[in-house]
């Protein structure tokens, strides 16, 4: 095999691997938001999850991505262990699909995908045409990729050294360890299943080699999601732990079912002559026969992976994302629904340090101003990591839909920082009312307590008219009612105040309190009217429970 032979079959590697990602994407893009309904409709039903991992994984044709994604979701809270087994197993069976193309020997249809492909991208206007045409695209580089590959490996045939090398994988464990190392090293069992197929079509490998390789390419592609759960809860190595354990215990039924029995030779009578198709018949054959067996068991893999990985997650500390995590940024849908869900968490503490401050100030409750203190931590930490998410997502190819709610989190993640801001200046009021260096009137804490109610309430419809996407006329309409209500009530009260002043019932140092109170009610109401009306873009997405937080 000379140099060129060598270049030939990297340049063919790359090719394949380019285009795998290349379609995978371009599915996943255009899937977008039925992808993310089928996740978020996942229940308990282990069957059900397995065929959504099975149906994902069809999609971005990576069952090492699906499983990296899991382990996210499952990070992130999105997704418990017992629902994230199926979805494993179920991925385990979409990873065969780019294996069955390849055997039905598409390639001659390559360049043609190729040249539509780059046409739709380059011309279309549409986005999801676009696409469309990346996913064409990636089609015809994965199979120019293949043969390329193959006519690369064709010397191998003729080369005795190779061919005794490669007898030589006909002993299990050397054709397990050569397909694991393998698949770890590309990170994608899909791919190198495909190099596997390459050297088959070009003759330098038969069934009887390959076959333990396989195998073994099944336990190689756990290697990419035990990396990706390095720093993540004891939940999510689980995760990565059952995946592991799915495709040792099923590497080991195949590899003594192919040792007992003539497995191998009634696979050669299912596609004689094809030994493209026998090589895809037996991954698809390990990977719904190990589902078949192990799925009704998922429960005993369960209770196994919590031995291997003992112990519980510590109680998560208030400075942590709960909802996001940076697997979720391979598939975008997910991240822009889990960041509107930090963002959920942020206008909960905001409302709570509000209420906490003004309670604090009508019952001189100095408890209340240390919560205030640890809460605002916590805000300015969600503001500062959530604007970083934001960020690494307005990065993403994004549907339009998607890029327009992203656009409005930027400012409502600062409108609920600076809510928590105005709540901490009213600590400070309450602060100097505890100390007694001021004091409110009866009228005066009447007042405040008017326009709390005010304030709470704006702030209240304000975060349901943001949710709903501004969609609600009636909502909009009552948040411009209590905005204009506020601003002329904070008139009347500041007139009243001076009246107070002038007839000497309130000292200046408790007006300099009561004055600066208004200003700062009148800053958050501003604020919650921001929130209100920040995007008309936001689909679907119910208030939960957020206003009795």
């Amino acid at each position: 095999m000379t140099i060129e032979n060598i270049m030939m079959l990297l340049c063919g590697l790359g090719l394949f691997l380019y285009g795998m990602k290349l379609m995978g994407e371009g599915l996943e893009l255009t899937a977008g938001s039925r992808l993310k309904s089928m996740i978020e409709r996942l229940t308990t039903n282990k069957y059900m999850g397995a065929l959504i991992g099975l149906a994902v994984t069809a999609v971005i044709q990576s069952s090492s991505a699906t499983t990296v994604m899991v382990v996210g979701f499952v990070n992130a809270g999105l997704m418990n262990l017992a629902q994230a087994v199926g979805v494993i197993m179920g991925a385990n069976i979409g990873t065969t699909v780019t294996g069955l193309m390849i055997a039905i020997k598409l390639n001659s249809l390559a360049p043609i995908a190729i040249f539509l492909g780059v046409i739709m991208m380059m011309f279309c206007k549409k986005t999801n045409h676009k696409h469309i045409g990346q996913i064409i695209c990636g089609f015809g580089i994965l199979f120019f990729g293949m043969t390329v590959m193959s006519t690369a490996m064709e010397p191998l045939s003729e080369s005795e050294f190779f061919r005794n090398l490669f007898i030589q994988l006909q002993n299990p464990l050397l054709g397990l360890l050569v397909g694991l190392a393998f698949t770890a090293l590309i990170q994608s069992s899909s791919a190198s299943l495909g190099v596997l197929q390459a050297l088959a079509a070009s003759g330098a490998i038969t069934l009887n080699s390959a076959v333990y390789v396989i195998y073994g390419q099944n336990i190689g592609t756990c290697v990419t999601a035990i990396l990706a759960c390095a720093g993540a809860t004891k939940t999510a190595k689980r995760t990565a732990t059952v995946h592991l354990l799915f495709n040792v215990i099923g590497a080991t039924m195949f590899t003594l079912l192919t040792m007992w029995t003539p497995f191998v030779d009634l696979v050669k009578m299912m596609a004689p002559g094809n030994i493209l198709m026998q090589i895809s018949i037996i991954h698809i054959f390990f990977n719904v026969v190990t589902t078949a067996i192990l799925l009704p068991l998922s429960k005993y893999l369960v209770d196994l992976a919590c031995k291997v990985i003992p112990g519980e997650d510590r109680q998560q500390e208030a400075l942590h994302l709960e909802y996001l995590d940076q697997r979720i940024l391979n598939t975008p849908p997910i991240a822009v629904a889990q960041v509107i869900k930090e963002v959920e968490r942020m206008a909960r503490l905001a409302r709570t340090n509000f209420l906490n401050s003004m309670d604090a100030l009508f019952q001189k409750d100095e408890a209340k101003l240390k919560e205030i203190e640890e809460n605002e931590v916590v805000l300015n930490f969600l503001n500062q990591k959530i604007t970083e998410y934001l960020v690494q997502i307005n990065g993403l190819d994004l549907q339009d839909p998607d890029r327009q709610v992203i656009g409005a989190l930027f400012h409502v993640v600062s409108d609920f920082e600076r809510v928590g801001d105005h709540s901490t200046n009213i600590g400070e009021m309450a602060q100097i009312v505890i100390n007694g260096k001021a004091n409110l009137s009866e009228t005066a804490t009447q007042e405040l307590e008017h326009m709390q109610q005010l304030v709470i309430t704006i702030f209240d419809d304000s975060v349901r008219l943001f949710l709903n996407g501004g969609r609600n006329t009636e909502l909009a309409f009552q948040v411009n009612r209590i905005e204009e209500t506020i601003d002329s009530e904070t008139d009347r009260l500041k007139d009243n105040h001076i009246q107070r002043l002038n007839n000497g019932t309130c000292t200046p140092q408790s007006g300099a309190v009561y004055n600066d109170m208004l200003m700062n009610l009148e800053r958050i109401a501003d604020h919650a009217t921001n929130i209100a009306f920040s995007t008309e873009s936001i689909p679907n997405l119910p208030a939960k429970g957020l206003v009795s937080a």
